[in-house]
C-alpha cells in the first residue's frame, strides 16, 4: 500500500506541534529534503529523546522507506549534539541498517525545534513568511511522529501517545498512554503530585497550555500532547498565564521603552520576516478601537509569530508580553477572515542571527524552570495497567482541520485499533481508532469507551 495511505488510514497527526495530518505532508512530489525533529523544542519535555534512544532502528527503518516512497534526495534526522546517547543509538542503527540515512547536529539552543529555524540550520534557505517548509523543498516531522509512521508500517494504528510527566509530581518518568486517558490518571503514573494546590502545563513551559487543577481534573489525552507539567501557583509560568489582555495591553502602552529587544531576539524576524513585535506592542497598545489598525500590515505580521515566547521570557526587560499580544491579535485576524499573504520568495537570514541564538539553560531559567530540566526520567517505561484504564473521551477534532465523523452508534462494543472515526470527505482531518476495547458512547464533540468484559457487553457481543 502507498505509504501516504498507510499514515491517512493509521490516523496520524503530527505530534510536536498543531497537529497537522502527516499523510499530505507525503502526498507531493517536490519533497528533496525530508528532516526529523528531535531537537525537542522545549525545556523539560525529554520525550522524542526517550524514543531515539529506545527505538533508533525502528526510526532508521522508518525514514529509510520515507525516501524510498517519496524518492526524496535526503533524510536527515536533527537533534543536539549534546544528546550524546540519542546521537550513539542512531548512529549505530544507521550502520546496522546501512541506511541512508544522516544525522545534523545543532548547537543547545531556544527554539531550536521550530520548524522553520530546523530548515534553515539544516539547508541554509529560508521559508517564505507564512510559508510552509515544501516552499523550500523539505517535509519536516517530529520524532513521535515518525514512530507513529513505524507502528503503521507495523499494522498498528494511532492510538497510544508517549508523554513527559515532570515537574512537582514525585517520580517524574516517561509514560506510554491511550489516547483519551484521564490527564489525573497520567498523573498517577509519576506518583502522584507532591503539593496540592497545583497547575499543569499541557506541553511544554514556553508554549504549552496552563490548566488549573480543575481543568486538568477534566481533561484528556490528545494526539497532540506532548507532556504535563505539574507546577505551583506561584511558578512564574503560571504567574504570566494569569494576566488579562486588557491588563496587557495598559501594561504596555504605560511602560513599553521602545527599546526593540523584542524584534532583535525573535527567532522569525532573524530570519529575515517583516515581524517586529515592538512595533506591533507599539500600535496595539495606544490604538483606541482594534478594528482601526487591523489593516496595518505590522499588526497583521503577528500572524508570523511561532509563540516561542523569547520575547517575553527572555528578550523584554520590563517584563511585558509580545507573544501574547501577537496570539490574540492573531486570533482576532483570523475570527475575522483576515489572512497573511504568503510571501512567493525566499528570504535572507540576518547576519546577527549567529550570535544572537539563546541557550537552552538560560532559556529554563528565565522561564522559572530551571530546578526542573536537569530531572532524570525513570528509563522504566510507565504504562497505566489495564484495569487503571476504565474510560477515555476522544475528541472528533484531534488536530489541525475538519472534526472526524463516527462510524459507529452509541452502545457498540469496540476493540482497541479499532477505527471508529473518518476525516468528512473532501476536508483536511485523521481517522480516529479506540485506543481501549469497551462500549462506546457518541456524544456532541466526541466519543466516549468505557471499558467492559467482552461477555457482559451485551446484545452486540
Amino acid at each position: 500500500m502507498e505509504l501516504s495511505k498507510l499514515i491517512a488510514q493509521a490516523g496520524i497527526i503530527g505530534c510536536g506541534g498543531a497537529g497537522f495530518p502527516t499523510h499530505i505532508k507525503y502526498e507531493g512530489n517536490q519533497i528533496e529534503t525530508i528532516l526529523i525533529n528531535g531537537a525537542e523544542c522545549e525545556p523539560l519535555l525529554q520525550t522524542d529523546r526517550y524514543l531515539m534512544r529506545t527505538y533508533a532502528r525502528a526510526l532508521i527503518e522508518a525514514s529509510d522507506m520515507l525516501l524510498k516512497e517519496t524518492k526524496a534526495r535526503q533524510c536527515i534526522i536533527v537533534l543536539k549534539a549534546s544528546y550524546k546517547r540519542e546521537v550513539e543509538a542512531l548512529q549505530s542503527a544507521i550502520t546496522v541498517c546501512e541506511s541512508r540515512v544522516s544525522l545534523h547536529l545543532l548547537d543547545s539552543f531556544f527554539p531550536a525545534g521550530d520548524e522553520q529555524t530546523i530548515v534553515y540550520e539544516v539547508t541554509g534557505k529560508v521559508v517564505p513568511p507564512a510559508g510552509i517548509p515544501l516552499m523550500a523543498g523539505c517535509v519536516v516531522s517530529n520524532v513521535a511522529t515518525l514512530y507513529g509512521i513505524y507502528e503503521a508500517m507495523e499494522g498498528k494504528a494511532f492510538t497510544h501517545k508517549y508523554l513527559t510527566i515532570t515537574g512537582e509530581v514525585v517520580a517524574p518518568t516517561i509514560a506510554r498512554v491511550p489516547v483519551g486517558l484521564p490527564v489525573n490518571q497520567c498523573l498517577e503514573l509519576a506518583g502522584g503530585t507532591q503539593i496540592e494546590d497545583y497547575m499543569v502545563v499541557d506541553g511544554g513551559p514556553m508554549m504549552g497550555r496552563v490548566m488549573t487543577r480543575e481543568e486538568a481534573d477534566t481533561a484528556y489525552v490528545t494526539k497532540t500532547m506532548s507532556g504535563l507539567i505539574v507546577l505551583s501557583k506561584e511558578n512564574p509560568v503560571v504567574q504570566r498565564s494569569q494576566i488579562s489582555v486588557k491588563h496587557m495591553k495598559n501594561r504596555a502602552a504605560s511602560v513599553c521603552i521602545r527599546c526593540s529587544l523584542c524584534t532583535q531576539m525573535c527567532p522569525r524576524a532573524l530570519l529575515g520576516h517583516p515581524l517586529l513585535p515592538h512595533r506591533i506592542m507599539q500600535k496595539w497598545s495606544l490604538a483606541g478601537e482594534e478594528n482601526e489598525i487591523f489593516g496595518d500590515p505590522d499588526i497583521r505580521a503577528a500572524a508570523l509569530c511561532c509563540f516561542c515566547g523569547i520575547c517575553e521570557i527572555y528578550a523584554c526587560p520590563m517584563g511585558l508580553q509580545p507573544r501574547a499580544i501577537n496570539a490574540y491579535i492573531k486570533k482576532e485576524l483570523t475570527s475575522q477572515g483576515i489572512r497573511y499573504e504568503t510571501g512567493e520568495k525566499e528570504g535572507q537570514a540576518l547576519p546577527e542571527r549567529t550570535w544572537r541564538k539563546v541557550p537552552a539553560t538560560r532559556v529554563a531559567a528565565r522561564a522559572g524552570v530551571l530546578k526542573y530540566e536537569k530531572i532524570e526520567m525513570n528509563e522504566c517505561l510507565k504504562e497505566p495497567e489495564k484495569n487503571m484504564c476504565k474510560m477515555v473521551y476522544m475528541d472528533l477534532h484531534q488536530g489541525i482541520g475538519a472534526a472526524s465523523e463516527p462510524l459507529i452508534k452509541s452502545g457498540e462494543w469496540v476493540e482497541e485499533g479499532q477505527l471508529i472515526a473518518v476525516c468528512p470527505p473532501g476536508k483536511i482531518g485523521s481517522a480516529l481508532h479506540a485506543s481501549i476495547s469497551g462500549i462506546a458512547t457518541i456524544g456532541e464533540s466526541g466519543i466516549t469507551i468505557e471499558a467492559q468484559e467482552r461477555q457482559t457487553a451485551g446484545k452486540d457481543c
